[in-house]
């Protein structure tokens, strides 16, 4: 089901996310307040309950940071990382593969950047085509530091990446051995973006037609 899909995704993509963010994000220290409660003895002879306070220092982040999802599927993974960095930037990208090469059909990259880190969200990294086309954006436009989260990657795509950008961090939650001819990853977990949203899987070049009004008409008559 598409709703239990959604959680277990939410909820992987949130311990990703705590563990990426440990490394990547600057803070700074501010004084803070803290009440404690203090009994003591009142005049009726009670015990009565006042507030001290107690001076401490925590911190707060300082790094400027933007969510990077690849539609469709990198949307169910936006949410729990919201919820750690709530302040951050959420830039889409759409890509789709046209006979295994990717291609860009979405772009909301701000003319100017003002990330100083950038977190690319795809729940499975396959080939690695889709992701280093991805990266390559995002360094053109200037952001100094990329992580990518994903939930599954095989094991040829992840080298891929590291080979070609060994500046780039990544995080993934498994890693699978094998690649499918069409470039799935075995076992995988199918389509996530078919998975998050209920809709039925489509062949090879039917997403492309999705794209031009002319074949969707097409389509729709067939």
């Amino acid at each position: 089901q598409p709703s239990s899909f959604r959680a277990v995704l939410r909820e992987i993509t949130f311990h990703l996310g705590y563990e990426a963010t440990k490394t990547d994000i600057e803070v700074k220290e501010v004084p803070l307040s803290v009440p404690i409660p203090r009994k003591k003895k009142g005049s009726n002879g009670k015990g009565e309950v006042e507030l001290d306070h107690v001076d401490v220092v925590g911190s707060k982040i300082t790094s400027r940071t933007s969510l990077i999802p690849i539609l469709r599927s990198g949307l169910g993974m936006v949410d729990p990382m919201l919820q750690l960095l709530p302040d951050a930037g959420v830039h889409h990208i759409g890509m789709y593969r046209r006979d295994g090469i990717p291609v860009q059909y979405y772009n909301r990259l701000p003319r100017k950047c003002e990330s100083d880190v950038s977190y690319v969200l795809d729940p499975v990294m396959a080939t690695g085509s889709t992701i280093l086309s991805v990266v390559g954006m995002l360094k053109k436009w200037g952001v100094p530091k990329i992580h990518v989260l994903s939930v599954i990657a095989s094991r040829p795509g992840l080298a891929k990446l590291v080979k070609s950008h060994p500046d780039v961090s990544v995080t993934v939650g498994t890693v699978d051995d094998e690649l499918a001819e069409d470039g799935t990853v075995l076992p995988g977990l199918g389509d996530a973006g078919d998975r998050l949203f209920g809709t039925p899987l489509m062949v090879d070049g039917e997403d492309e037609m999705l794209l031009h009004p002319s074949k969707r008409r097409k389509m729709s008559d067939a």
